[in-house]
């Protein structure tokens, strides 16, 4: 996937002990796949040491920076009047993110110039995507 948008941020992970630890992230966003965007911890955010990208709704990114949002694995919320929490749930357990909210809103209105809201459907191919996810082309 041919990355549109990439933009280094600074995040702080609140630890179970309820302490924060900053930490790098990349926010992507690409055209090729319009609905969906992508933070990227580095490998020293994770038990494993591998880098972790998590995929979600740019919709639900959109929600989130103004009232609490979200199910199943990823959940965003605002903090307070400066900050937003994202909550990944894994199979290893769960991580809390804080961010600056303007550094977030920045990044979503990138996006949006990118590929304007409500017109994500519009450069999607559905027909040749859904032949290759079921193997036929």
């Amino acid at each position: 996937m041919a990355v549109t948008l990439e933009q280094p941020a600074r995040a702080r992970l609140v630890t179970s002990e309820g302490r924060e630890r900053p930490l790098p992230v990349t926010l992507r966003y690409a055209a090729a796949d319009p609905l969906a965007v992508q933070i990227t911890f580095p490998p020293e955010a994770s038990l494993d040491g591998a880098e972790v990208t998590w995929i979600f709704a740019r919709q639900l990114l959109e929600e989130g920076l103004r009232a609490p949002a979200g199910g199943g694995d990823v959940h965003i919320w605002p903090c307070g009047r400066a900050r937003t929490v994202l909550e990944f749930h894994a199979p290893q357990g769960l991580a809390l993110v804080q961010f600056d909210r303007a550094v977030l809103r920045r990044f979503l209105l990138r996006t949006y110039a990118v590929v304007g809201a409500g017109r994500e459907v519009a450069g999607l191919d559905l027909d040749q995507d859904l032949a290759r996810l079921l193997g036929g082309v």
